[in-house]
């Protein structure tokens, strides 16, 4: 059935493909679903088919700046920010029971978007993103500043008040989950978004705005609006009325949006980006163990995430007995519809990725690197990728250096501990490692020297609401998850007042 917002499907799907419902594929502006300000609207489509899922708004800057508008008068003179943090959390939680209740509907938004499997979206990212709503939910009424010991007349305390209006631009691999992890921790500490999805997975937001709407949030305090990054990204992290921008991409466009920040109002920004992760595997590891690990390390959502473990390092050991391991593994990950529950893997999330995996693995073959096994396009349609394995890989090529964001294991060997920390060091990123090895001295020695946010040791993909995450060095700054998170959007006020006649300094 559909509802505000609704354009509706642009074609019937092939037979066999089950395409959900597109309720909502309007602009989210001050609690209503709203045409473009320019009537312009963009193609979602169907990885999984490469037809046309639904017709979206298309937001610019004009769209923008009634978005922005809406949720700065929310801030100043809206009721969330002057809730106490305990209703906030209510309300919050009950919207963590709405996107429960609609998991099924949110998941196959994903799944047919993005290309996501649909068992893992309802087992994992849905309930996931209800998790840390409720976590920064508990923490709404736990913001508080600190009694300071000031010298002299005088006593001294902290403020800690919201940043106020919040521009949050997210990407593609995970349209659920970045949503709230930007949203929560801001809607905890009293701000008011502006939220600009991934052109190519706008759907879900989309209904996550209805949802907080029928949860109680105020008119303004959510916004969204889909479009693209030259215009409507590139108008919230130019607008001189945003006051802080948290970004999850990549590392070029984080550049772009740094400078945008610079050049406008010098507003605050977080960025989460790229990643080039080590998964680091030693001779004592049960290899068995190590391989599930890797596989689930490079190829869980089609290789489509910031930490996937794209660079394998093995050590002499056990080395030909992982790599026949690993290829027999990744020959075994079945590649097919995600609405399947059979399948292992979808496909890229659109032909402009698809394209730029398989450019990569030409660049792999071409530099002298060994194909071990997958490295081509499968299926009768939409956007698969066999699973690949490259053998004999270098740390100077280009499939080694450079984030290809899609199911391509690089595989290296090493000798000495030394030696894989000087390897898995050798980035321009930082965001996460992976460590095997039954030996305490080993994973501690490793885990403190590899510079990257998040180490994993004999687990990997272990989030929890309550662990930061972010970046080193090329990786970005700042932290999401964990009450860190919520210090990005929160100012820090010092206030001093005279105590003329105390009798205690």
């Amino acid at each position: 059935m559909a509802a505000d917002g609704c354009n509706g499907n642009s074609k019937a799907a092939p037979a066999g493909v089950v395409v959900p419902d597109i309720k909502f594929t309007k602009l989210f502006i001050n609690g209503e679903f709203v045409d473009a300000v320019s009537a312009k609207t963009f193609e979602t489509r169907d990885p999984r088919t490469g037809d046309v899922l639904a017709h979206v708004a298309e937001a610019d800057k004009a769209d923008v700046d009634l978005a922005v508008q809406a949720a700065r008068e929310a801030f100043e003179h809206g009721k969330w920010p002057r809730m106490s943090g305990y209703e906030r959390g209510r309300i919050m939680s009950k919207f963590a029971d709405l996107v429960e209740q609609h998991t099924e509907e949110l998941a196959a938004l994903d799944g047919a978007d993005a290309g996501k499997l649909l068992l893992l979206g309802k087992i994992i990212d849905i309930p996931a993103a209800a998790q840390m709503l409720r976590y920064y939910a508990g923490a709404a009424d736990k913001i508080h500043g600190e009694v300071l010991r000031v010298t002299g007349k005088y006593q001294g305390y902290t403020l800690k008040e919201p940043v106020g209006v919040v521009g949050v631009i997210i990407p593609w691999n995970f349209p659920t989950m970045m949503f709230f992890l930007k949203v929560s921790p801001a809607l905890a500490a009293g701000c008011t978004v502006v939220v600009k999805p991934a052109e190519q997975t706008p759907l879900s937001a989309l209904y996550y705005a209805h949802l907080a709407k029928l949860a109680g949030i105020p008119n303004g305090v959510i916004n969204v609006v889909p479009g693209f990054g030259p215009t409507a990204g590139a108008a919230l992290s130019s607008h001189m009325d945003v006051d802080t921008v948290a970004f999850t991409g990549s590392t070029e466009v984080g550049r772009v949006i740094m400078e945008s920040a610079a050049r406008s109002n010098l507003k605050t920004v977080s960025l989460e980006l790229g990643g080039k992760s080590p998964m680091i595997i030693f001779d004592d590891a049960d290899v068995d163990m190590a391989v599930n690990l890797s596989r689930l390390a490079i190829f869980f959502n089609k290789g489509e995430i910031c930490v996937a473990g794209s660079r394998v390092y093995v050590q002499e050991g056990i080395y030909d007995e992982f790599v026949k391991k690993a290829v027999e593994a990744a020959q075994n990950w079945k590649v097919g519809d995600p609405f399947d529950v059979t399948t292992n893997m979808g496909p890229q999330v659109d032909k402009e990725q698809f394209e730029r995996v398989l450019r990569y693995i030409e660049h792999g073959k071409g530099e002298g690197a060994t194909l071990l096994t997958g490295g081509k396009p499968t299926g009768d349609g939409g956007y698969y990728i066999e699973p690949t394995i490259f053998a004999d890989v270098k740390e100077d090529m280009k499939i080694a250096q450079d984030e290809i964001f899609g199911p391509v294991m690089c595989l290296m060997k090493f000798k000495t501990v030394d030696e894989v920390i000087e390897k898995a060091n050798s980035t321009r990123y930082g965001l996460a490692a992976g460590i095997v090895t039954k030996s305490l001295d080993v994973a501690n020695r490793v885990s403190r020297s590899v510079r990257a946010g998040t180490v994993w040791v004999n687990c990997y993909f272990a989030f929890d609401p309550d662990a930061p995450f972010g970046g080193y060095k090329m990786s970005g700054f700042g932290r999401d998850q964990g009450m860190a998170a919520i210090d990005k959007y929160l100012q820090v006020k010092s206030v001093i007042t005279a105590l003329p006649d105390s009798p205690w300094y």
